[in-house]
């Protein structure tokens, strides 16, 4: 049986990803998530996690939000630390911005999380169709919910984001490399 590892730096992917990956993977049983403190945790840790993982039939997905760098540069960065370790089998992916800008590209999942429904009409503006651009995706949440959080609002959507109507290349990019990933590593 494969292992899939993600290394995560902040608690909130791995709410989100708990709702997701076993609908978007639901042959893969065994799932770990280590969670660093911060990008700079991930990326201090991260040759030292890979190489000392011993679990055979393992599988790596390093995860980090692009924040406010240059998306090539930081996965650029992150590739040449999973070189660094040796490591074959992972897959390094860069939520741009951040991870809200996965949760914006599905209005109907936010309606449907938040009890909103009068928030689909957000989905047909211009400033939503391509998230992964907006400068502050958690800003931008919050004027329709002022309340939310993270951590809870990644709790919400992770079961809800829908794997073929999102407006986040970040997010597509994410699920089609976690599949490829998971068909060339068993």
């Amino acid at each position: 049986m494969t292992t899939l590892v993600f290394l995560l730096e902040e608690p909130s992917a791995k709410d989100l990803l708990e709702g997701l990956v076993s609908r978007l993977l639901p042959e893969v049983a065994d799932v770990r998530y280590l969670v660093f403190q911060g990008k700079q945790d991930l990326e201090k840790q991260l040759v030292r996690k890979l190489k000392g993982w011993l679990a055979p039939k393992s599988v790596f997905v390093v995860l980090r939000d692009q924040d406010s760098g240059d998306c090539q540069a930081v996965k650029q960065r992150l590739v040449d630390l999973v070189v660094q370790s040796g490591r074959s089998k992972v897959l390094v992916r860069v939520a741009c911005r951040d991870l809200e800008s996965w949760v914006l590209g599905d209005w109907e999942a936010i309606a449907q999380a938040f009890d909103k429904p009068e928030l689909l009409a957000q989905a047909q503006k211009a400033l939503y169709r391509e998230p992964d651009r907006l400068g502050s995706p958690v800003a931008e949440l919050r004027k329709f919910i002022p309340e939310y959080q993270k951590r809870d609002g990644a709790r919400r959507m992770g079961p809800l984001l829908s794997l073929e109507r999102s407006n986040s290349r970040s997010f597509n990019a994410f699920c089609s490399g976690l599949r490829r990933l998971l068909q060339d590593g068993s």
